[in-house]
């Protein structure tokens, strides 16, 4: 997983390198400081010339100096090269979930995606901040300092490496081990958290008309809780590597002081030496303290990254040819031959034997009952779903050959849960051309019988419709999502469900709307309401994924089938709803 996360950072490998080297620079300009100061001050003592001292003194200012500009720079760099990566992830996992969508993305909760998608990534920067770029500089500065303490004195330069290795080896370690369970169980909580709020805030009408939000609200603050003690135990693991890190800095100096003074006895290390020897550990372990908490980065990276390519590797419903077919020319005809389909291998078909045919112009209906394969053959020919067999063409071309975003531009839905942003009713149609003008939305509204109720607001096009459409009513919604679809001008029309949780006046006035408002453009309408459906060129009735009947509709009430059925059940229940 970190290996694949490494590969996400080729192109900005370059300024990861800069990075590195403004790390070494600020790093290294920090023990240099600390050993010139140390032999400096030990100098001093002596009252020699003030002249011997200036090479010193100048080395002070600059080591202090280009400390602080080494580090803003090795910041701004890293940070930038890391946002970079960020970008480009975040990217390639919308593009998966955008390839998805819609059949493959029920695999995951809303908000665990949400959480995914942007904690999760989020997550990913600290591979690279605290991880890679603290390790690499604190092997090359831990290095040299080593380097330097051994040209002085040997056994310092090997009470230091020993140290080191204590603080940059042992500590990371410990607390990488201690750190495995915790970060484990904060990441999924984390995600669990936050698809609970998620789905309570979406819910909450409902949480509270039917008494269910306290119950709601008591299991958010049971994960809460849970979220708050599992990172508990991740700070005290910090806190654990942070000790073990001080410790091995003590040690260092006191172990650098027990070597040295016996060496400046003996004559093996000059006086004024002693101090850098001894000081010198102070500032090397300045390159290891956060070397613990990279560790403890790790293992939520890790976790992090695993929730990532669980999204990245999940495999679409649909997927494009390598080279897929140009679009043929209009006008468009779209037949479908014996198809089958299905949402999950093994699963009983949804689909079984359908065959039909929508030459240019041509209108059809499909009905039956729920779950009898409706929204499954939308899903087919929009090429959300995979055929398990038989086919579906466009003028002769199978889609399998076409690339879906190119057959969505021949063949446009209207579906029963169009989203419309939390923007203004222009903003929202303009989506589907975003080069249209208010003219063109206005034509586009006026047909889909919504232009009289718009300009009879105070903002006409500028009114903002609420999240969800929330400030609209749901056959104003419909009809604002069937003038997104008339504006597109797509030269085949899906209408799925459209009057579907409207109530019956209403879904009717709508559904005739639909059909006049798509006169002389091919269309198919998928639909469980049966009036209207005289304007249609053909009627086919399915039943559990098979077609069990298909004609015009005065046909179909003539013979006994479960069209007649459907009618005289649909017209029974108005009648009970106008005596009621």
């Amino acid at each position: 997983m970190i290996l694949r996360l490494i590969r996400f950072a080729r192109p900005a490998r370059g300024r990861l390198l800069l990075a590195v080297l403004f790390g070494v620079l600020a790093l290294g300009s920090g023990v240099g400081l600390m050993a010139t100061s140390a032999w400096l001050i030990s100098r001093a003592a002596q009252h020699p010339p003030v002249l011997m001292l200036m090479v010193a003194i100048v080395a002070v200012r600059a080591f202090g100096l280009g400390r602080g500009v080494f580090r803003y720079v090795e910041r701004l760099v890293g940070h930038d090269a890391t946002f970079r990566i960020l970008g480009d992830l975040r990217a390639r996992v919308y593009e998966r979930l955008e390839r998805l969508a819609p059949g493959g993305l029920p695999a995951f909760r809303g908000g665990d995606l949400l959480n995914r998608l942007v904690a999760d990534v989020d997550a990913v920067q600290d591979l690279f901040l605290r991880v890679l770029l603290p390790c690499t500089v604190a092997a090359v500065v831990g290095a040299a300092s080593v380097g330097l303490a051994w040209a002085l004195l040997p056994s310092a330069g090997v009470v230091l490496l020993l140290a080191l290795l204590l603080a940059g080896v042992g500590a990371p370690w410990l607390s990488s081990a201690m750190a495995r369970r915790a970060e484990r169980q904060t990441t999924d909580l984390r995600a669990e958290l936050t698809s609970h709020i998620v789905d309570t805030l979406q819910g909450a009408p409902e949480l509270i008309a039917y008494g269910a939000a306290p119950e709601q609200l008591t299991k958010a603050g049971r994960l809460d809780r849970d979220f708050t003690r599992a990172s508990g135990r991740s700070a005290t693991t910090t806190g654990v590597g942070a000790a073990v890190s001080a410790l091995a800095g003590g040690l260092a100096v006191w172990g650098s002081l027990a070597v040295g003074v016996p060496a400046v006895r003996s004559g093996a290390l000059d006086g004024v030496l002693l101090a850098v020897v001894v000081l010198l550990p102070l500032a090397a372990f300045e390159v290891v303290a956060g070397l613990p908490q990279a560790a403890q980065y790790m293992e939520r990276v890790r976790r992090s990254a695993t929730r990532i390519f669980d999204v990245l590797d999940s495999h679409p419903p649909v997927q494009d040819p390598n080279e897929p077919t140009p679009l043929p020319a209009s006008p468009y005809t779209l037949s479908v031959e014996n198809l089958q389909a299905r949402w999950t291998p093994g699963a009983p078909y949804a689909l079984d034997g359908i065959s039909m045919d929508l030459s240019p112009g041509r209108r059809c209906a499909i009905v039956g009952p729920s779950g009898s394969g409706k929204t499954t053959l939308t899903a087919v020919l929009l090429r959300f779903l995979e055929p398990a067999g038989g086919g579906v063409s466009l003028n002769g071309v199978d889609l399998r050959a076409l690339s879906g975003d190119d057959v969505r531009q021949v063949i446009g839905l209207c579906a029963q849960d169009a989203h419309l942003f939390d923007s203004t009713i222009g903003e929202n149609i303009r989506l589907a051309r975003p080069t249209a003008t208010d003219d063109d939305i206005r034509d586009v509204l006026g047909r889909a019988r919504l232009l009289d109720w718009v300009d009879s607001l105070p903002h006409g096009l500028d009114t903002r419709v609420g999240e969800h459409g929330a400030r609209v009513s749901g056959g104003q919604r419909q009809r604002i999502a069937l003038a997104r679809t008339l504006l597109a001008e797509f030269p085949i029309v899906l209408l799925d469900e459209p009057a579907e949780h409207l109530d019956m006046a209403t879904a009717d006035e709508l559904t005739a709307d639909l059909l006049t408002a798509t006169e002389g453009r091919t269309t198919l309408l998928v639909t469980h309401r049966l009036a209207g459906l005289d304007a249609v060129d053909e009627i086919i009735v399915l039943d559990e994924g098979r077609v069990v009947d298909r004609g015009s509709h005065s046909g179909l009430l003539d013979r006994p089938g479960l069209y007649r059925s459907l009618w005289h059940h649909e017209k029974a229940a108005e009648h009970t709803l106008e005596f009621n």
